[in-house]
C-alpha cells in the first residue's frame, strides 16, 4: 500500500485529544496569518518600493542558492550516513541522497509537525535492510542534533547582533527563549529514551490511550495499535540509543554535519538578500530562520505556509531590516528554495512509491 494511502487512512482513527489540539494549530495559523496579512498593509508602500526595484536585482546571484542548497542536502545525506553505520548499517550515498530529498518532499507536503517523515523514513529504510527501530532512532537523532547546533547559531547570531549594538531586548527574550526550549525537549527525549522502563511505559500508556479512543469509533477492534509490536520496537530504540550514549564522540561528525546544514540553509536566505543589494546582519537571519523553522510544529498548513513567513519577518523587523525589504525577500526566498527543492523530492517520492518495500 502506498505511504500517502497509508497515511490518509491513518488520519481517520485520530484522538479527540488530537483533533483539539488541530482546532488549537488552526486558531494560531489565523491569527498569525492576520497579523502577516495586517503588517503587510501596514508597510504596503515599502512593499511596493521594493517590488518597483525586481527589475534591479541581481538575478545572477540567485544562482548562488542553488550550491547551498546543494551543500545543504549533502550535509543531511552524510549526517544519516554516520549514524546509520555507528548501528552496523552500511548505506549508499546516493540512495541516501535520494530518501533525503523525499523526506523534505514529505515534509513539506504533509503538515504533520515531521510526524509523516518519521513513518516514511522507517518505511523507504527497509529497503536498504534498516530495521524500523534503527530508523526512527536516527531520524531522532537528528532531530537532537538540529536542536543542539540552532543553539550554537544563536548564540553566534546573538553575538553578531550585540556588535552592531542590534541585539535588544525582545531579540533576547526570543532567542533565549528557544534556546530553553530546546535544550530541555532534548533532554526529555534523552531521559524517556535512556531508559528502557520509562521508553516502554510512556509509549505503552500513549498506545493504550489512543486504542480506547478508537475503540469508540472501531467497537470490534480493542486493540488497533498492537501493544505487543510497540513495546519491541521501542526496546529496539532504547537498545540502539545507547550505542550512542555509551560512545557520546561518535556523534562528533553528525554534529557538524547538522552545523552545516543549517547554516546552509542560513546562507540561502543571505544570497537573495544580497540579489536585492543589501548587505544585513547575518546574526538577524539566523534567528529568524531558527525562530520560523518552529513554525511547522504548529502549522497546519503544508511548509508551515503563512506562519512562517510572518515570524521570519516579524524578528526581521525587530532587528532592524525594513519590514518592505524583509517581507519581499521572505516570500522570494520561500518560492525559490521550494521551487528548488519539491521537484526532485517529488519525483524520488513517486518513484519509491512504485517500489515493493514501500507498497508492503
Amino acid at each position: 500500500m502506498p505511504f500517502s494511502i497509508r497515511y490518509n487512512r491513518g488520519k481517520e482513527g485520530e484522538s479527540m485529544s488530537e483533533n483539539k489540539s488541530r482546532r488549537w494549530k488552526l486558531i494560531v495559523n489565523i491569527l498569525t496569518i492576520l497579523a502577516l496579512v495586517g503588517l503587510i498593509y501596514a508597510v504596503r508602500s515599502q512593499i511596493v518600493e521594493t517590488i518597483t526595484s525586481v527589475g534591479r536585482i541581481n538575478y545572477w546571484a540567485l544562482f548562488l542558492m542553488i550550491p547551498a542548497q546543494m551543500l545543504s542536502y549533502h550535509s543531511f545525506s552524510r549526517m544519516y550516513l554516520y549514524l546509520f553505520k555507528m548501528l552496523g548499517d552500511k548505506i549508499n550515498y546516493k540512495k541516501m541522497l535520494k530518501v533525503t530529498l523525499e523526506l523534505n518532499f514529505v515534509n513539506n507536503v504533509f503538515p504533520s509537525g515531521g510526524v509523516s517523515g518519521f513513518s516514511y523514513f522507517g518505511l523507504r529504510m527497509k529497503s536498504q535492510g534498516v530495521s524500523t527501530g534503527r530508523a526512527t532512532l536516527v531520524q531522532m537523532m537528528r532531530f537532537i542534533l538540529l536542536f543542539i547546533s540552532f543553539q550554537i547559531l544563536l548564540f553566534l547570531g546573538l553575538a553578531m547582533l550585540a556588535f552592531e549594538g542590534k541585539a535588544s531586548g525582545f531579540l533576547l527574550l526570543v532567542a533565549g527563549s528557544l534556546a530553553t526550549f530546546l535544550f530541555i525537549g532534548t533532554l526529555a527525549a534523552a531521559f524517556i529514551v535512556g531508559s528502557k522502563a520509562r521508553i516502554n511505559g510512556f509509549f505503552n500508556y500513549i498506545a493504550k490511550a489512543l486504542n480506547r479512543v478508537i475503540h469508540i469509533v472501531r467497537p470490534k477492534h480493542p486493540e488497533t495499535i498492537n501493544l505487543a509490536r510497540v513495546e519491541r520496537g521501542f526496546t529496539e530504540l532504547h537498545e540502539n540509543y545507547m550505542v550512542f550514549k555509551n560512545n557520546p564522540r561518535v556523534l562528533q561528525m553528525p554534529l557538524l554535519y547538522a552545523l552545516l546544514a543549517n547554516f546552509a540553509e542560513v546562507m540561502t536566505i543571505y544570497v537573495v538578500y544580497i540579489a536585492f543589494g543589501e548587505f544585513v546582519n547575518p546574526g538577524a537571519i539566523i534567528i529568524a530562520y531558527a525562530v520560523a523553522n518552529f513554525a511547522g510544529l504548529v502549522s497546519v498548513l503544508p511548509g508551515g505556509v503563512g506562519i512562517y513567513e510572518a515570524l521570519m519577518t516579524g524578528i526581521l523587523v525587530s532587528a532592524g531590516v525594513p519590514a518592505g525589504l524583509s517581507i519581499s525577500v521572505t516570500i522570494m526566498y520561500r518560492v525559490l528554495s521550494m521551487g528548488l527543492q519539491l521537484p526532485p523530492g517529488y519525483y524520488f517520492y513517486h518513484r519509491a512509491l512504485r517500489e515493493p518495500t514501500v507498497d508492503t
